[in-house]
């Protein structure tokens, strides 16, 4: 055959054409020759089959050519019917690649009967850039990071209905349902081929829910089921809170039931519940759709339903419509099924503890509510009390599993079976520590229960975990425990996962104290130090840590007006074997009082001493208590500084023996959910008026060696009310005694009561700050008759406002409620907000002594919490009592804290 150059499209043929969907596709069309060829000619009615020859690209910049052919499905040596399916097939697989704007298969020279093909294409655009506009800078960092568009992409169809897609999800997940999604190309000069594209994005107005509506509820009220819809929340409207009020004023005490509901349903703690959800339903909850979280709501309110006995049922259907721009109805259509109810609990499997035991510890009988999330609970983990598996369990038999099955169905009367299966006994292989990469293996270990040679215990594990979160040096958010059971062997390794967290603290604040003007702090704390590494600069990171030991150090000055230091060192394993806390802390305070403009003093206080603690953990009546003994030395020395009448000038001592009885079962420091904190601390000096010693009745001589005894009593306790909702209730108690009527009461260590309780910004040395928030620092007492000073540092030891003098104290009271809710547990900046009410009253003399004459307060408040720098925090309180010598309440006050404030 004579040869010849003609260019054959074979695809714009309307036999191809149509499969490929051209129509639809932006840059789907065929080629156009790329110069004049006459044609060859083809007889269509008589296809021959031709051998190729030979295969080229042409048009591809990026695109790899053998890739091309090979994904065409041609290659030489293929014998092709042409025309025929052979060529519109390898167009089709071609152009299903994505990755081509156009093509086509041309034929550039026939002899005898092979054939010479070249493929001609163009490939898509890349994108060069691109920009998100209609949204805030943290979103277009959150979308970027979610839609994945680089520069060099191919641009396909896919790519720009997927980003679309993921952006219009992104924006449904926060209640913008009707968001609109726009790309604009243009051309990208700079670079070949490629493209530049503007998302625009409009996300309209949140779409919020206007009406949960039920139907096909009888056992249930609507306002209770959608009391358990946790996200999908109505449009908050007075209506729910005049039918929310209503409800309340119908319960029944005596009955402790409710009109609306089952009086079998209602105990106490549905009541709370109830009440919970709703208050949350009405005022604190945002209406907007989110469909994932619906399908999530969805779940919980069957178990919701099944936890009442309704094991059958079901949501029959959901339904969502507008009723306005923006406003949408849900309706949901819910099959309630039959009531059911526990007919007989049989037990099998069980060998170490009789079916009466088990019975016991799972608490359900016969004729009760048919509820399997109960069960489950009770059989596996129940955090509010025993349950069955915790039994086998605390006694090594980790490999324990039980199954309830039903057995029998009687109408609404369903008999279970507790299938057991206890296994052997698990004795602890090896303890694994993973991430305490700033704290020694043997601090973390001598804080675990779990030893190894000793069988399994899970209380054993969760006090672990408890000891852990207790030392401060981990982020108790993120301990991790993993046992890792070798049945065959009969054994269990235990892994802890510890994620370390800094605990060093360093204090720079500033305070105005009153008559001394600015006051500047500064203080370090080590609470992971190590002497032992001191010399070995190799293990400094940056200084010397790991053991466990705390050493701090405190500076507070204004230049000669007023000076504190104070330096502690604490060993929490004296000895390192047994958990003897060893504490040395040294001490000393200087007050002067210097004339205004001159350097002239006119009298000064100086406080020095220094104390020796011993602590120890004991095991009676459990392993939460702690016994601490110390005995500490304190000498006064008074210089024309009238701290009371008759001792201006002197030296006065104090030797005291102190002995603390506390016990600590909160889970952990920071923000701790459950436990308590009690502690009872007795101070005592030598009865010296009892040992006949001869002491003056009157002047500075008759203080030299003061004689008291002091009684702290502070109590705090947890209680999670829902969530990460807690309940913090403190009571604190102090009073101060002698041994002998005729000796004088020490003048030293008493009570002020008022503002923040801070020493760092009360400056009075020798006396306890009281903190009562709502009213002014050291503000709350008995008015001094004496004529002494109620300026504070004025030379007086005392408190008070303005120029109304206050006593201090040898007895005080202190109560306090605070509901808490977490902003952020991150280890980095753990913050939480509060809400309290307090009150508290202070008395000179045991014989004014009236606990139910008390100052009152409340407020609000927050906490954030900053490894480097402590715990700060601020407070807002309204005093509703006048302070003395005041006719009007105390009113509002702001407060700021530095530090952890016992009382």
């Amino acid at each position: 055959m004579k040869k010849k150059q003609l260019l054959f499209a074979l695809i714009i043929g309307l036999l191809i054409l149509p499969d490929l969907g051209f129509s639809q596709i932006r840059y789907g069309r065929a080629l156009a020759p790329k110069e004049k060829k006459e044609p060859i000619n083809l007889d269509y009615s008589d296809p021959k089959r031709y051998e190729i020859a030979e295969i080229t690209v042409d048009g591809a910049e990026f695109l790899d050519t053998n890739a091309l052919i090979s994904l065409s499905g041609l290659k030489v040596g293929d014998r092709i019917l042409i025309p025929g399916d052979d060529i519109s097939t390898a167009i089709k697989k071609l152009w299903g690649q994505g990755i081509i704007g156009e093509i086509g298969i041309v034929i550039t020279d026939i002899q005898d009967d092979k054939v010479w093909l070249e493929i001609q294409l163009k490939e898509r655009p890349r994108l060069s850039r691109f920009r998100i506009e209609g949204v805030n800078k943290t979103q277009q960092s959150e979308l970027g990071d979610k839609i994945k568009l680089m520069r060099g992409r191919i641009l396909t169809e896919s790519v720009e209905k997927n980003t679309e897609m993921v952006i219009k999800n992104y924006f449904k997940e926060k209640g913008y349902l009707n968001t609109e999604v726009r790309m604009e190309k243009s051309v990208d000069s700079a670079v070949s081929n490629s493209v530049r594209m503007v998302i625009h994005v409009d996300k309209n107005k949140k779409v919020r829910i206007n009406r949960v509506n039920f139907e096909g509820n009888e056992a249930f009220d609507a306002m209770r089921l959608k009391g358990k819809l946790k996200e999908t929340k109505e449009r908050p409207r007075f209506t729910l809170f005049k039918d929310w009020f209503n409800r309340l004023i119908r319960i029944t005490p005596s009955s402790l039931s409710y009109s609306s509901m089952n009086k079998e349903e209602a105990d106490w703690t549905d009541i709370k519940m109830y009440f919970h959800e709703h208050v949350k339903l009405n005022f604190f909850s945002s209406s907007k759709y989110q469909y994932d979280e619906f399908q999530d709501d969805k779940r919980k309110l069957i178990d919701f339903y099944n936890s009442k006995g309704y094991r059958d049922a079901e949501v029959i259907s959901d339904t969502m419509y507008y009723v306005a721009p923006n406003r949408i109805n849900v309706d949901i259509k819910v099959d309630e099924g039959i009531k059911y109810y526990f007919k007989e609990i049989l037990w099998s499997g069980n060998f170490i503890y009789e079916d009466s035991i088990l019975s016991r510890v799972l608490g359900i009988k016969a004729g009760d509510v048919y509820d399997m999330e109960t069960v489950n609970k009770r059989l596996n983990f129940n955090p509010q009390g025993a349950d069955v598996s915790a039994i086998y369990m605390d006694d090594g038999y980790l490999f324990f599993n039980v199954e309830p099955v039903e057995v029998a169905i009687d109408s609404n009367l369903i008999t279970t079976e507790m299938r057991i299966f206890e296994g052997p006994q698990a004795t602890i292989n090896k303890i694994i520590i993973k991430g305490n990469d700033r704290t020694n293996d043997h601090v973390v270990m001598r804080e675990i229960r779990t030893l190894p040679g000793q069988k399994f215990s899970r209380s054993d594990l969760i006090r672990t975990q408890r000891e852990l979160s207790q030392l401060g040096y981990f982020d108790p958010e993120q301990i991790d425990m993993n046992p890792i059971p070798n049945m065959a062997k009969e054994t269990v390794d235990i892994e802890y996962g510890l994620v370390e967290r800094p605990s060093d603290q360093i204090e720079l604040s500033g305070g105005w104290g009153g008559f001394f003007g600015f006051v500047g702090t500064v203080g370090v704390v080590f609470n992971n130090f190590s002497v032992k590494n001191i010399p070995n600069l190799k293990n400094w990171r940056p200084l010397p840590v790991g053991d466990g030991q705390q050493l701090a150090l405190r500076v507070q000055a204004n230049g000669r007006r007023f000076q504190n230091y104070s330096f502690t060192f604490s060993e929490p394993w004296l000895g390192g074997k047994k958990p003897n806390n060893f504490t040395v802390n040294l001490t000393r305070s200087v007050q002067r009082n210097i004339e205004f403009g001159t350097d002239i003093q006119r009298g000064s206080f100086t406080a020095t001493g220094a104390t020796i603690g011993l602590g120890r953990r004991v095991t009676w009546p459990d392993d939460f208590f702690v016994v601490r003994n110390s005995v500490g030395f304190m000498q006064y020395n008074v210089d024309r500084f009238g701290i009371i009448p008759g001792f201006s000038d002197g030296v006065a001592n104090s030797i005291t023996f102190n002995t603390t009885i506390a016990r600590n079962s909160i889970d952990q420091q920071m923000y701790p959910r459950r436990g308590s904190n009690v502690s009872l601390e007795i101070s005592a000096t030598p009865p010296y008026s009892l040992l006949g010693l001869e002491r003056p009745d009157s002047g500075p001589e008759q203080y030299r060696w003061l004689e008291f005894h002091k009684w702290m009593f502070d109590a705090s306790h947890y209680i999670q009310i829902y969530g990460d909702l807690v309940l913090s209730a403190r009571a604190h108690g102090g009073f101060i005694g002698r041994y002998n009527s005729n000796a004088p009461i020490t003048p030293i260590d008493r009570f002020l009561l008022g503002g923040d309780g801070m020493m760092i910004n009360n400056f009075m040395i020798g006396t306890e700050m009281i903190g009562l928030r709502g009213y002014d620092n050291n503000s709350i007492g008995t008015i001094r008759q004496d004529g002494g000073s109620g300026q504070q540092g004025g030379g007086f030891l005392g408190g008070g406002t303005g120029n109304i003098p206050v006593e201090p104290g040898i007895i005080f009271n202190k109560f306090v409620a605070e509901l808490r809710y977490p902003v952020s547990l991150n280890p980095q900046a753990t913050i939480f907000v509060l809400g309290f009410a307090e009150a508290g009253n202070n008395w000179a003399n045991r014989f004014d002594y009236n606990p139910f004459d008390i100052k009152r307060s409340a407020g609000v408040g927050a906490r954030i919490f900053m490894p480097a720098f402590g715990l700060l925090g601020i407070d807002w309180g309204y005093g509703f009592d006048n302070m003395p010598g005041q006719t009007t309440p105390s009113g509002s006050q702001f407060h700021f804290m530095i530090g952890q404030q016992i009382r």
